[in-house]
């Protein structure tokens, strides 16, 4: 059985953001100072919400002063500037797409990210990102969504049918929801 398409997920596998800023930790900690408590579905949600950092402080009920908001967003912007490709990434994606191997992202990142990593990823790249979907990872959704957008329904190992490799590096996020759907989708646990 041939493999017709590779899934990746993006940070700690094909991406890394080189300088942490945790921006929208930033904006919850601006919370736990005015008395509201994290909650531990916070991140999980704004992953969730094609928003900006501004509008997360709204949904959240976070109110930040303009100047706060502004260094907020500046952290925003530093973390985003340095999101770069793994060294490896661009050679490996265009080794298999030189095999006519089809490529996706399936990740979970909240809406800022989204047009950076776009922008990083070589020609020909679907995407199923949870902002986008409205749903995080290890929803089977998100890698339906991928293989829909690859034009390939992955079958079972006993099958004649396309195999897909899901390439991650979180046994619960990239491998987890696979199993939950019951595909044909094998995943590969990077440094597993």
């Amino acid at each position: 059985m041939a493999i017709t398409a590779v899934i990746f997920d993006a940070f700690g596998t094909t991406l890394r953001i080189g300088t942490r800023t945790h921006p929208y930790r930033q904006l919850l900690r601006e919370g736990a100072m005015q008395g509201r408590r994290p909650l531990p579905g916070d991140l999980h949600h704004l992953m969730k919400a094609n928003i900006s950092l501004r509008e997360a402080a709204d949904t959240l009920g976070i109110w930040t002063s303009p100047a706060r908001m502004a260094e907020i967003e500046g952290a925003l912007a530093r973390e985003i500037d340095s999101i770069a490709l793994y060294p490896e990434t661009l050679e490996a994606i265009s080794e298999l797409q030189g095999h006519g191997i089809a490529i996706a992202v399936c990740s979970n990142l909240a809406a800022p990210y989204g047009p950076a990593v776009k922008a990083l990823m070589p020609k020909h790249t679907a995407f199923a990102l949870s902002y986008e979907l409205g749903v995080t990872k290890p929803d089977p959704f998100l890698y339906m969504k991928a293989c829909h957008e690859l034009g390939v329904i992955p079958g079972k190992p006993e099958e004649e049918a396309p195999r897909v490799v899901m390439v991650g590096d979180s046994p619960k996020c990239d491998r987890d929801g696979l199993w939950r759907w019951g595909s044909g989708v094998f995943t590969l646990i990077a440094g597993a």
